[in-house]
């Protein structure tokens, strides 16, 4: 046994024996004082008596355990942080979520309230405005981004023209027309196979701005004025004659009805929050808040229906985050639904709003392939947000339909669909323009829209390019300018709707999400011609068809105009083109061509007392002779379209995070999985 003197010395180098002693002796006179010197020294002489063999069983046993507790915490960090997050989004989800009502704060920045009107339009200096720097941007490279919304779109704009304050904002839009369908659609093929779920798990929200994601605002510039003070004369006709009707008759002083539903006010909602016009959004708000009702027995048009007022409250809804304009697009869209009540569940093409009850027209019992094929992005989204997978449902059950049928022509639809048996019907026909149009640009931008993973769309999109290349394009004379004709039942006819000018857009917007460069280059020949579809014109306006031709003939030019076809409706196809262009490639004449179109439209269709007027003979610029009718879409798609043209902020409505619906209503592109 050691003394207490002893162990201070430190441990002995000789061998030694250790005697077990009793309690008293354990106690006394200071031989185990339970000191950690001592017990150290004690447990040595323990592990030196072992043998090797112990001590490396020993030594791998504390090696074994200490491996296996590294990696018991790494797993139980991972779950305990899962668990963490989990709770966390459980207590966000609780806070946010009376179900569609946002707590968020809008997702643009909300628009500038204007003090003085800009005066009329001829008071507009015409200078072309001091050249922004502008930044070129190339294909993507296939990258699959969706919003967090742009939030960041400039909210100020800036000062003016005279005694106006301006505001500027950033904002989305796609432009479209009324009437049946307008735009044919390019496809790029994707590389993922699995196709979006179409189970909603969680109605989705406007994201909120993040303070480092803001930009400086790009100044506003003297084009984009001129655009908001037409918009503004626009406006004010249709608020002294027609406010809270479908459309201005601006000549009469009055108005027409279609659906009863303030199409014009609806349409130009987002436009305005686009514009900056703080005072008469808020003006239309209190409208749609407090005399908009869907409960009304009216039939109405489940496409014009679907794109303008589902598309237009979806719409802005996302950019101004108030959720008003959710409550009136969920409204609409359950009114809408018993269309899709048929036995091959292609929809019918009028819905009685009010009783609930859907019909073919009174003539047949087919439905326009571009009205049952361009509902898509309007339903997707609403079953996103709402969380109710039944509006997607309907609308993807129509695109598979759609995709396995026969009587396509290397990818060419015809214009018509029986809803009772599913099938094409007026076969033989085939057509970029009305009625077959805007087929084409939905399955382009329901690819994108879903984040690229819906590759039967793809598929279908890079065919029908493929067959309109083949079948479709010809070149005219003398210029030798490439258009998109027609063919029936073999024979090409030399016919281009005014329509199919949104098919540079489509096809420029294919190639920047990663599709076949020569996308782009077709589209920079078509858009020429469409832009040669006003220059040739006397009023410098396009007609609604014109027919190119084919054979050189002195004193002839490359575009022939019918008598019954020389009317322009104020369309904005063109337009949503140069759009379209000039922000894929940043070349000026983009923006140069469609100020010419603006200047024309002010020189022959502005009305004085307020509003701008469809006309009836574009080759007449002393007599134009007017319709008496603005529709809805020249305050929905072409003044929208005119002002993002005219800007030289790429993100004013980033077209990598939105996508327009075919009557300019930005909607979101998904946020992949």
């Amino acid at each position: 046994m050691y003394s207490g003197a002893a162990a201070a010395a430190g441990p002995p180098r000789r061998d030694f024996i250790s005697v077990a002693l009793g309690p008293e002796e354990a106690i006394g006179v200071g031989g185990y004082n339970n000191s950690k010197a001592w017990r150290r020294r004690s447990c040595w002489r323990k592990w030196k008596q072992l043998s090797r063999l112990q001590r490396s069983v020993i030594l791998f046993l504390f090696a074994f355990l200490a491996v296996c507790g590294v990696i018991s915490y790494t797993s139980m960090g991972e779950t305990w942080k899962s668990i963490t997050n989990k709770s966390l989004d459980d207590q966000r989800t609780e806070q946010e979520i009376p179900r569609l009502k946002l707590a968020n704060p809008a997702v643009l920045p909300a628009p500038q309230k204007a003090d003085a009107n800009h005066g009329d339009y001829p008071e507009l200096s015409l200078q072309k405005p001091p050249k922004l720097p502008h930044v070129r941007r190339g294909p993507s490279n296939l990258q699959i981004k969706a919003p967090q919304r742009d939030t960041r779109l400039k909210t100020r704009h800036e000062t003016m023209r005279a005694v106006e304050e301006l505001v500027k904002e950033e904002k989305v839009e796609k432009t479209e027309k009324s009437i049946i369908s307008w735009r044919g659609a390019v496809i790029e093929p994707d590389q993922s196979t699995e196709p979006p779920s179409s189970k909603i798990t969680e109605p989705e929200k406007p994201s909120s701005l993040e303070a480092e994601d803001q930009k400086e605002p790009v100044p506003i510039n003297e084009r984009q004025l001129a655009v908001i003070e037409a918009f503004r004369h626009a406006w004010k006709g249709y608020k002294d004659f027609a406010w809270g009707h479908d459309e201005l008759k601006p000549l009469s002083k009055s108005y027409s009805e279609w659906f009863g539903l303030g199409l014009t006010l609806i349409d130009a909602l987002d436009t305005m929050w686009i514009l900056g016009l703080k005072e008469e959004f808020e003006e239309a708000r209190k409208w749609v808040a407090n005399d908009l009702v869907f409960d009304k027995n009216v039939d109405v048009n489940l496409f014009e229906s679907t794109i303008r007022i589902l598309g237009g409250l979806l719409s802005t809804y996302h950019l101004s985050g108030d959720s008003l304009f959710l409550e009136k697009a969920k409204d609409i869209g359950n009114r809408l639904m018993p269309a899709f009540k048929t036995p091959s569940k292609i929809p019918y093409s009028d819905v009685n709003i009010g009783r609930g009850t859907a019909h073919p027209p009174r003539w047949t019992s087919d439905s326009t392939v571009a009205e049952v094929t361009s509902i898509q992005l309007e339903f997707r989204e609403l079953s996103r947000l709402t969380g109710d997978e039944k509006f997607q449902k309907a609308v993807d059950e129509v695109m598979k339909h759609v995709h396995t049928l026969s009587g396509k022509n290397d990818g060419l639809v015809p214009m018509f669909i029986n809803t009772n048996s599913g099938q094409f019907t007026h076969l033989g026909v085939y057509t970029l323009g009305a009625r077959a149009d805007s087929y084409y640009e939905y399955l382009l931008k329901q690819w994108i829209q879903g984040g690229k993973k819906e590759n039967e769309l793809l598929e279908d999109y890079m065919r029908a390019i493929e067959g309109v290349k083949k079948h479709l394009l010809q070149r005219s004379e003398p210029k030798k300018l490439t258009f998109v004709g027609e063919l029936a039942h073999g024979h090409f006819s030399a016919k281009m709707d005014h329509l199919v000018c949104f098919l540079p857009g489509t096809l420029a917007l294919g190639a920047h999400n990663g599709l076949a460069a020569d996308h782009m280059k077709l589209a920079e020949t078509l858009i020429e011609t469409c832009y040669q579809m006003y220059a040739q014109v006397e009023t410098g306006l396009s007609p609604e068809i014109v027919h190119f031709n084919l054979h050189a003939q002195k004193g002839h030019k490359d575009v022939e105009i019918k008598p019954a076809d020389r009317h322009n409706l104020l369309r904005p196809e063109t337009v949503e083109s140069l759009f379209y262009m000039y922000r894929f490639t940043g070349d000026k004449k983009y923006q140069d061509w469609g100020w010419e179109i603006l200047q024309n439209f002010n020189r022959y269709t502005r009305v004085p007392t307020g509003g701008y007027t469809s006309i009836n003979n574009v080759q007449n610029p002393s007599n134009p002779e007017p319709r008496d009718k603005m529709e809805s879409f020249f305050l929905g798609e072409t003044l929208k379209y005119m002002f993002l043209l005219f800007s030289d902020d790429i993100d004013l409505i980033n077209l990598d995070k939105y996508i327009f619906n075919t009557e300019a209503h930005p909607l979101p592109i998904w946020v992949p999985a």
